[in-house]
């Protein structure tokens, strides 16, 4: 199989906001704000039906108006949800943010989670990504169907938009039936950004079909490069050019024990994986384990050591970018920004500036034309 291509120009960066435990909107307009004056590509923040803490895309909401650049990214379950409902919300965030949104497609497969809501039982994996990808498929559809000069505004007639110029939808997959179109029009982006952690065999079908960005957890580069080129080579094979597909090495970082210090013992459930510099080669520092921490890279050391490891897994184009979860959010940010940031914008490898405004230009990813625009014929008739 030949190689993937080289992933070009600086790598991309993005950082979980996640904070346990905060429940007040400041703490993450906070992180956001640091994280857009390091000039990183987006922020995510998870959310999940089983456990405590605020609603992501609500968060999120909340800290659009507060930043003006960086891409916002909340978790969206699909399972248990109306696809049409968070279509219409994620077109929103994409509306607040003015085209800085995208979601993380999740879903739930636990029993105690159906509970809550009562609807049906839960499903295997395998079924509920299924359905995920239906989900991001009708979301797409949904967004097109309101072509981008759909809103009018004619204030001497009274009319808000052209008719003529929404499409019908009618999408019935293995779970539900959706009609459109859409009660929100076109998003600035055309269509905001799809996230997947493309982890599991069946969420990795769905991000090689779907999605904008994946998220991979690899020990290594060489096994980040392996899913990297797996993952091209589906979306190639879905129809797609895989250079639409940005590949990004999840990574967990705690940045609190400097280049020098030992790496910790954790539990042998969840080893450490930490890199220092050897010569010109970035490798796994002594005492380390080589073994995943949490099915992916942790990184225990300081800000140089991490722009060394973004700088060689990238410049060796295993990998697209990075998503770093810190330890500890606000002193990590902060290091990371201040230290691993600086340090790679010194190498040309970091943004000084953000040269556009939405996360797809941020991402190098163009605004797709709406699917439904070519449907009008002359006269307006279709």
């Amino acid at each position: 199989m030949p190689s993937a291509p080289r992933a070009p120009g600086a790598p991309h960066l993005g950082v979980a906001l996640d904070s346990a435990g905060r429940y007040d909107a400041d703490t993450y307009v906070r992180l956001a704000r640091l994280a857009e004056r390091g000039g990183l590509d987006f922020v995510t923040l998870g959310d999940s039906f089983s456990r405590p803490g605020p609603d992501a895309l609500a968060v999120l909401a909340r800290v659009a108006p507060a930043t003006t650049r960086i891409g916002l990214v909340p978790t969206v379950t699909t399972t248990h949800t109306e696809p049409f409902h968070v279509q219409a919300a994620v077109a929103t965030l994409d509306w607040v943010s003015r085209g800085r949104a995208g979601w993380q497609v999740d879903v739930s497969t636990t029993a105690a989670e159906a509970r809550l809501f009562g609807r049906r039982p839960a499903a295997p994996a395998e079924e509920v990504w299924r359905e995920a990808g239906e989900v991001a498929d009708v979301a797409g559809r949904l967004w097109d169907s309101w072509d981008d000069d759909a809103e009018i505004r004619d204030e001497s007639t009274g009319r808000f938009v052209d008719r003529d110029r929404l499409h019908h939808v009618d999408f019935e997959g293995a779970t539900f039936r959706v009609r459109g179109p859409s009660i929100v029009p076109r998003p600035p982006q055309g269509r905001p950004v799809v996230v997947v952690d493309a982890t599991g065999e069946h969420a990795r079908a769905v991000a090689a079909r779907h999605a904008d960005v994946a998220l991979v957890r690899a020990d290594g580069p060489d096994g980040a490069g392996a899913v990297r080129a797996e993952l091209r080579d589906r979306a190639a094979d879905a129809g797609r050019d895989p250079d639409t597909l940005r590949v990004l090495a999840a990574v967990t970082v705690d940045l609190g024990n400097g280049e020098r210090t030992h790496v910790p013992d954790l539990d042998p459930v969840h080893p450490v994986i930490a890199y220092e510099r050897r010569g010109s080669a970035v490798v796994p520092r002594a005492g380390g384990s080589g073994a995943p921490y949490g099915g992916g890279l942790h990184y225990a050391g300081g800000p140089v050591g991490l722009a060394d490891l973004i700088a060689d897994w990238h410049g060796s184009g295993r990998v697209d970018g990075f998503h770093l979860t810190p330890l500890t959010p606000a002193r990590d940010l902060e290091r990371l920004v201040n230290g691993t940031v600086t340090l790679l914008r010194h190498r040309g490898l970091a943004r000084t500036f953000y040269p556009g405004s939405t996360l797809r230009e941020h991402l190098g990813l163009a605004r797709p034309a709406g699917r439904y625009a070519g449907a009008r014929v002359a006269g307006g008739a279709r």
